[in-house]
């Protein structure tokens, strides 16, 4: 299978009032989306305006989706069935997973710590995170998942490295894409792995909600503190 991932385009964002980035946030979209629109949430956030984060926005590729009828749209994976027991494509999410390890490698090798450095994933997007942070041998700043679930769970390996990784599971009551027993699945899994998550539900469908914005600002904040 040709590999699909290779070269990902990215929207970079810095903070041009802070200084040099010391921090870092890879934040992917779901299906369907671009690398565009939680870019245009960061206006949103109120993140400590000394923080020298840089945003990272992955695109994903444009490649057919079963489940939409093999329509060509931006996707990690391609998503073969929508039940509770999604069947997924697992080499283009090891793919997809690879990818943006291989950004965290280049974020490392330009300065940024490790544990600098926080993964976030919206649906799709957020299967991927929780592929990349808890597989991942570098111990890492945060892990957001954001209207999601767990896809990998029956192979990845949680590295130890990230046993502590602070974690956030926010989720839509009224989520009728992904269903909160999907996130609860993934929080199950979590618990029976020994890892501390906070755990948040919103009274809306599958988005982001002004309410989620404040606890999105709060992680990243309390994961990246600004530094002197």
């Amino acid at each position: 299978m040709p590999n699909l991932f290779a070269n990902l385009e990215c929207l970079t964002l810095e903070n041009p009032n802070a200084g040099d980035s010391d921090a870092c946030v890879i934040w992917l979209h779901g299906l369907g989306a671009s690398c565009n629109d939680f870019a245009n949430l960061l206006p949103e956030l109120q993140l400590d305006e000394n923080a020298r984060i840089r945003f990272i926005f992955p695109q994903a590729p444009t490649m057919p989706v079963t489940v939409n009828s093999g329509y060509e749209m931006p996707a990690w994976y391609d998503l073969l069935s929508l039940d509770v027991n999604r069947k997924f494509n697992a080499e283009h999410l090891s793919q997809a997973s690879a990818a943006i390890a291989d950004i965290i490698e280049r974020q490392i090798a330009a300065g940024i710590d490790s544990t600098r450095i926080l993964i976030a994933g919206f649906s799709q997007g957020g299967a991927v995170a929780y592929d990349v942070a808890l597989n991942s041998t570098k111990p890492l700043a945060g892990l957001m998942a954001l209207s999601t679930y767990f896809a990998t769970s029956a192979t990845c390996h949680f590295a130890g490295q990230n046993q502590r990784l602070p974690i956030s599971v926010q989720h839509g009551s009224n989520d009728e894409v992904v269903v909160p027993e999907l996130a609860a699945q993934a929080e199950a899994v979590l618990t029976a792995q020994g890892y501390q998550f906070d755990s948040h539900r919103y009274p809306m469908a599958h988005e982001v909600c002004r309410e989620q914005t404040a606890d999105i600002s709060d992680f990243i904040n309390r994961c990246l503190p600004a530094q002197t």
